[in-house]
């Protein structure tokens, strides 16, 4: 069972933890997700393809990510979403967080944090090990590709993060 701190609407923890998807969050509670762009030197960028049993957007693409475990630090919970889901070390990668949003859903009580990293990591296909049941495929796409991609509504996230992609 995972569980997540509970942070404030100021980004700040506030001693509380909640379960993995216990969709029960009180007005101004929050918890964090984070999202990691992985860019290779020639430019273009990992995404990758769900699995199509996943219950939420089946078979879509997108980047790393996942939510921080209570007690992890954000930088260290897209280190390990990014290894789990496809087995690149990011720790002496260059880059970093670019910025957070923040998703207010009183309807779903669900309200969240999204770190957004950017990494530039040189890699190829054979350091490329995906998650069993979380990741169908992989592929390396230019910012134009992605793009496309987005336009027919199969990449998760693009709105709140295409500035990543622009460097």
């Amino acid at each position: 069972m995972e569980i997540w701190d509970i942070y404030d609407e100021n980004k700040k923890r506030t001693g509380r933890t909640m379960q993995r998807n216990d969709w029960n969050m009180k007005e101004g509670d929050f918890h964090l997700t984070v999202l990691g762009v992985i860019q290779r030197p020639d430019g273009k960028f990992l995404i990758t393809k769900r699995v199509k049993t996943k219950a939420w957007a089946p078979g879509c693409w997108e980047v790393s990510g996942g939510a921080a475990m209570a007690g992890e630090e954000s930088q260290d919970a897209i280190k390990r979403e990014i290894k789990e889901e496809t087995g690149l070390d990011v720790s002496k990668a260059e880059g970093g967080l670019v910025y957070t949003y923040k998703r207010i859903n009183p309807e779903e009580k669900d309200n969240y944090f999204v770190d957004v990293y950017r990494f530039v990591l040189d890699f190829d296909n054979s350091d490329i090990v995906l998650q069993e049941g979380e990741t169908d495929g992989y592929r390396f796409a230019t910012l134009e590709e992605i793009a496309q991609i987005a336009q027919r509504g199969q990449f998760l996230h693009y709105d709140s993060i295409k500035e990543v992609f622009q460097g």
